[in-house]
């Protein structure tokens, strides 16, 4: 038994969806114990916690015990993908394709300010948050205003959420947006760099890191994309860059630089093991091979792919080719929510509908696509899926019970996949902080914050 006082918290009597030798499963009446963060034991119940565990604190504070009894414990989702400026912009340009849509979103993007941005930001990682998701890849577009990227990043810290923040740039100007970026939000590559070194020395120590957004790649001249290359190389972090969204990218790199979209980053030296390709929907059989060979993950988003008909990524392609795909929700001009269930089911459900196979993509390998897919592009080792002793403390606490829709639960997991909602999300920790608990923040006051939203033009 470990003495109460060394514990941090201690989740009793749980079903855990944990690692094993044969791969994860849901395994009924363990006590999970955290420490500094950490998951430090997972036992038969009863084994690993004092009653005075339960105990109410020093004035009356929360007990470090959690009463797991009918819940059921996961990993936190990683969402690989997401524009939190656009949670704001719910229902935008419905109907349009992509570059057309891009063009009405655009114009927000550009006339954004940090009081809108910190709103947005707050609005849509709560809603990430509250649909079970522990870390978000924030996908930021260019903008050479350092009081936006605060705002957004004030907005995120309040949260608790764990971000990695793609600082957004591009070298190649270009109106029409075909073969490069809105002029207005181009910024010299060094000034991004320096200010992303700036952000590194003011977030050390916080829960958010810093990586690199590339709107796509027709937004790169050769030397911007040497100057990324040797940036990223030499910093270790993370490059996330839209790619083949639609057929946009491979037509113009034909077009402007007689190559595929892919050979064109490859020839940059953009391709790599920290590299995140977001949507990839035309990815060919070439492609894979390539990605394969080089190490470089996708980031799925079906619910943005559906509504802006952009196709269909070949998911089970993909993963048959050994690339690692994490899942994403995108933002929320084109998704348009930030519900990370809902991208799990429907991501299921899509490719079933393309491939006519109900087998298709069940709940196991969607879970290992929304906590671990894309673990390597994003700095951290791909292990288990599952829970397991000495894994970070990032968790969600599921009660079914809180939606009679998902009732009787017959198997956990398929009622996840096929039912399951923001209603089920209880308690979720980041490096064992519980940032919601009974389905609300713990640290932002939801009431002003709805104020807030009601008020915006």
């Amino acid at each position: 038994m470990v003495p109460s006082a060394a514990l941090s918290t201690v989740i009793s009597d749980v079903t855990v969806y944990a690692a094993t030798e044969s791969g994860p499963q849901w395994v009924s009446g363990r006590d999970v114990v955290v420490e500094d963060g950490l998951i430090t034991a997972i036992g038969p119940a009863g084994a690993s916690i004092s009653p005075e565990a339960f105990a109410p604190g020093p004035g009356g504070s929360v007990p470090r015990g959690v009463d797991g009894r009918g819940g059921h414990l996961i990993p936190g989702f990683v969402n690989t993908h997401t524009h939190l400026q656009q949670s704001v912009l719910r229902g935008a340009g419905e109907g349009l394709p992509l570059l057309e849509w891009l063009h009405c979103v655009g114009e927000f993007t550009v006339a954004a300010t940090p009081e809108q941005t910190y709103i947005a930001a707050l609005a849509g990682g709560l809603e990430l948050l509250r649909s079970g998701v522990t870390t978000v890849v924030e996908h930021m577009w260019p903008n050479s205003s350092e009081q936006v990227h605060a705002a957004a990043l004030r907005a995120l810290d309040e949260l608790g959420i764990r971000v990695v923040f793609g600082r957004g740039l591009a070298d190649r100007a270009d109106p029409t947006r075909k073969w490069g970026m809105d002029p207005r939000l181009v910024q010299p590559l060094s000034e991004v760099f320096a200010h992303i070194d700036e952000l590194d020395k003011e977030l050390a120590g916080s829960r958010i890191g810093t990586a690199l957004a590339v709107p796509n790649p027709r937004c790169l001249t050769p030397e911007g994309m040497a100057a990324v290359r040797d940036y990223a190389g030499r910093t270790g972090k993370t490059l996330s860059i839209h790619l083949l969204e639609t057929s946009t990218d491979e037509d113009m790199c034909r077009l402007h630089a007689a190559c595929s979209a892919v050979e064109y980053l490859d020839a940059g030296g953009l391709l790599g093991p920290r590299t995140l390709a977001v949507h990839c929907c035309k990815l060919d059989e070439r492609g894979r091979a390539v990605f394969a060979e080089r190490g470089v993950a996708v980031s799925y988003n079906p619910l943005s792919n559906m509504r802006l008909g952009s196709g269909v990524a070949p998911i089970p392609e993909m993963l048959s080719a050994g690339i690692d795909v994490g899942l994403g929700v995108d933002g929320a001009a084109s998704n348009d929510t930030q519900d990370m269930l809902l991208a799990l089911r429907m991501g299921a459900y899509l490719q079933r509908a393309a491939h006519q196979r109900a087998d298709l993509l069940g709940f196991h390998d969607m879970m290992r696509l929304a906590t671990r897919g894309a673990a390597r592009a994003l700095g951290s080792p791909a292990t288990h899926s599952g829970l397991a002793v000495g894994d970070r403390a990032d968790l969600t606490l599921l009660r079914f019970d809180r939606d009679f829709a998902c009732l009787p639960v017959r198997e956990p997991g398929a009622t996840l996949l096929t039912t399951g909602s923001p209603r089920v999300v209880d308690t979720v920790w980041v490096d064992g902080e519980p940032v919601i608990r009974d389905g609300r923040s713990t640290r932002v006051d939801e009431r002003e914050l709805v104020r807030m939203l009601s008020h915006m033009q």
